[in-house]
């Protein structure tokens, strides 16, 4: 028990370290190839904090342990936006361009709202388990094709509006940068997630439980930290791409490539209350920013309350 907790913490210096190397390379990168830091962080920063996610998932599905294939989805996902954007929040308001809330949002909206229908099978067949088959897995990947689509169409027509700033590395030291970065982001995260669940798995925790809290957060603990050393550094653009582009990350890559290649999954450990705060945080995301713009305090207070509550049935129940 006393070497895991020594792994936790040194791991969690790793992770840190690297979140902020990473943040920096990813950012000069963007300044590098004239192109807009929210196209990096719906990209490169994106894919790279949810590279732990897909590694747990794919290792899970393996297993036969559906629970914690899903469970890291959803918990992930409520975690980037209530409590991932919650305390950035507090930290400094979050800025949300018009071009995320009319485009990007929206498809975090529509991807969660399809993993909602397609988990939730008995409100259309009485009795039947609910379960993520094969099929679904390819419909989320075709839904997911929207998604690159549309970057493709960033890349093909907006530069970026920074352009003229002054370029923090050249090309060559940005890329290892951010190489580096994920490497260490990826590496320490995993090792948080390792020595966290043999912790939890000794004191008698669930696997569900494990899942909803501890690999949860675990596996979001690249968004977390990048986020905060994001907001701390002025980075807004990098923050919010990288938690839209996780979101859609997670349930399009994260969860639809492991159940189309390896088959379905049952989601008969999830409460309904799971799936409608999965839902409810991505409305709320649109929701609190479309009126100005920005993710203040009160209104990343209120999603920090809901989180808590939230997380009081997960221990509870």
């Amino acid at each position: 028990m006393l070497l895991q907790i020594i792994i936790l913490i040194v791991s969690f210096v790793i992770l840190i370290k690297g979140a902020d190397i990473f943040v920096d390379g990813a950012s000069s990168l963007a300044q590098n190839f004239k192109v807009s830091k929210m196209l990096i962080g719906l990209t490169i920063v994106a894919f790279g904090t949810s590279a732990p996610e897909f590694a747990v998932s794919v290792k899970s599905i393996i297993s036969n342990n559906s629970d914690m294939v899903l469970g890291n989805v959803i918990g992930s996902n409520i975690l980037n936006i209530l409590l991932i954007i919650g305390i950035c929040s507090l930290i400094r308001p979050v800025i949300i361009k018009n071009n995320t809330i009319k485009k990007e949002i929206p498809i975090v909206i529509l991807i969660s709202t399809l993993l909602f229908f397609l988990i939730k099978d008995d409100l259309f067949v009485s009795g039947i388990t609910n379960e993520i088959s094969r099929n679904d897995g390819f419909i989320i990947l075709l839904f997911f094709t929207i998604f690159v689509y549309y970057l493709i169409s960033i890349v093909r027509n907006k530069k970026d509006n920074d352009a003229d700033e002054i370029v923090q590395y050249g090309i060559s030291k940005s890329l290892f940068f951010t190489l580096l970065g994920i490497g260490c982001i990826v590496v320490g995260s995993n090792f948080v997630v390792e020595s966290a669940s043999r912790i939890a798995t000794t004191l008698g925790v669930s696997q569900k439980m494990i899942a909803l809290t501890i690999v949860a957060f675990g596996t979001s603990l690249p968004e977390l930290v990048t986020s905060i050393v994001s907001i701390k550094k002025g980075e807004q653009e990098i923050l919010v791409g990288n938690i839209v582009g996780s979101n859609i990350f997670n349930v399009g890559v994260v969860l639809g490539i492991p159940v189309a290649l390896f088959g379905s999954i049952k989601a008969v450990g999830f409460n309904n209350y799971d799936l409608i705060v999965f839902l409810l945080s991505a409305f709320l995301l649109f929701i609190f920013s479309i009126k100005d713009h920005k993710i203040n305090k009160f209104e990343g207070a209120c999603m920090l309350i809901i989180f808590a509550i939230y997380y009081t049935f997960v221990i509870m129940g």
